[in-house]
């Protein structure tokens, strides 16, 4: 009877365990190419708990971020919708004269953070925010969007030791309060990240944490102040490629270290079996480091591959096999379609995504259901150009001495990236009729973004 009653215990403990909503912690850095970590080919140094987290999960390798820039990817990632769809198409600029100055995540955009927090979740958000400066709207603010904390800046970047913002002005804050706090910002955000997770250990919680590493201001551990409010700041140059590179090395592996604290938390908790992972960048490479692909054209701002296919690891031991690797074409718009799948909550039905669940892949291997992809970056001045990426067919538009804002002098582009990787081999005119139905459904998604685009104050003329 005792033996019974034993396994009718056992049996009910692990219904209730698989049945728990799991944790789910976002890691997102900045400006970090394809070949940031060397567990994706990064030549210069080791990356080694990044590495045992793709050892322990599963790398990504044809993940792309859904923006070529900071503001525009993260509007994405938050709603699971085209950016285009609220209005953030380039970087929510610092300086008030900019065209793009004023423009945030209105309320009316639904994100990850609003529908877990609805549905019980304890939500975070440590490090970059960049969706709007609060001296414009309280309603840019991380609360007003589903975040039940909020430790970091809102700008764009800020200095790692001053943690002066892009904007000349002090950035640092917790909640609605600023702090003025001493530390290094890679250092403060892997420390608030942990405490978030301690503090929330007895119920299910969502963490974003978006490092600020590494975009400039280069700057590591130990480094002077380089921007103040006062006298704002002065651009760092490499003396030589080694000196490069040991700042490189040095912003680099301060993340590194707070994940593998993060890791190493969760086991210490018990809570590493029932929290979910997951790591990527949030555009191309800087010129800044070399953390690009060398065989990917171009970067940071650019809609060739270089610009937007990042390195990807989702985790979570027991659910994610170990050691494995998918090739699936994923974007980071997927990312709150899996974690409210995972959650088990329904799919919002006012406003369909334009993410899918990754579940499938990342948890039972299955393929992805082949679909297009689609770019449209609008640089700091003005500068359009797009992208649509379908089976092995990449199309690039660009708009060379266009009028700011506007998509006049259409240049077209075509590539195999099957045979033809680093789209060095323009086919544009060899096919004409692939050319003119990805250009046809390249308007077409633009032009359905802008049909019920949020309104946004400002911005470049069309």
């Amino acid at each position: 009877m005792f033996i019974n009653m034993f396994l009718g215990f056992l049996f009910l403990t692990c219904v209730h365990l698989d049945a728990a909503p799991p944790n789910f912690i976002i890691i997102m850095v900045d400006d970090m190419g394809y070949q940031g970590l060397s567990c994706f080919g990064n030549p210069y140094f080791e990356t080694p708990e990044l590495d045992r987290l793709a050892a322990e999960g599963m790398r990504l390798t044809d993940f792309h971020s859904s923006g070529t820039v900071c503001s525009p990817t993260r509007a994405g990632l938050l709603t699971g919708r085209y950016q285009q769809r609220a209005g953030i198409e380039a970087v929510i600029h610092p300086y008030s004269d900019h065209p793009e100055n004023r423009k945030g995540l209105q309320l009316n955009e639904r994100t990850f953070a609003e529908s877990l927090k609805a549905a019980g979740y304890t939500t975070g958000l440590v490090g970059k925010w960049h969706q709007g400066y609060p001296e414009h709207s309280v309603d840019y603010h991380p609360r007003r969007h589903g975040f039940d904390t909020f430790v970091g800046y809102h700008s764009g970047n800020i200095d790692f030791v001053s943690h002066v913002g892009d904007h000349l002005k002090h950035d640092w804050w917790h909640g609605e309060e600023e702090s003025r706090e001493v530390g290094y910002t890679t250092h403060l955000i892997n420390r608030y990240a942990q405490d978030f997770i301690r503090d929330h250990k007895e119920q299910p919680f969502c963490l974003y944490v978006a490092h600020e590493a590494i975009h400039n201001p280069v700057q590591i551990p130990g480094d002077p102040v380089r921007r103040t409010e006062e006298d704002g700041w002065r651009r760092w140059k490499a003396k030589n490629e080694q000196k490069r590179l040991e700042k490189y090395k040095g912003m680099t592996l301060p993340i590194d270290e707070g994940v593998g604290q993060i890791r190493q938390l969760l086991i210490e908790l018990g809570l590493d079996r029932q929290t979910f992972i997951f790591f990527f960048s949030d555009n191309g490479p800087a010129n800044d480091f070399p953390s690009g692909d060398p065989s990917l054209r171009g970067g940071k701002g650019q809609v060739y591959e270089s610009g937007h296919r990042v390195p990807a690891i989702a985790w979570w031991p027991g659910r994610v096999s170990p050691g494995t690797t998918s090739e699936a074409r994923g974007i980071s718009l997927d990312i709150m379609p899996t974690l409210l799948s995972m959650a088990g909550l329904n799919l919002p039905s006012d406003r369909p995504l334009d993410g899918i669940d990754l579940s499938p892949t990342l948890l039972h291997g299955k393929p992805l259901s082949s679909r297009p992809l689609f770019w449209a970056s609008l640089s700091n001045r003005g500068g359009r150009s797009e992208a649509m990426l379908d089976g092995p067919w990449k199309l690039v538009v660009h708009h060379p001495d266009a009028k700011p804002g506007s998509f006049d002098n259409e240049k077209i582009e075509l590539y195999n990236l099957e045979r033809d990787r680093g789209e060095k081999f323009d086919l544009s005119g060899q096919e004409p009729l692939i050319v003119k139905s990805m250009l046809g459904q390249l308007k077409g998604w633009y032009q359905d973004t802008q049909s019920s685009a949020t309104k946004q104050p400002g911005g470049w003329p069309r």
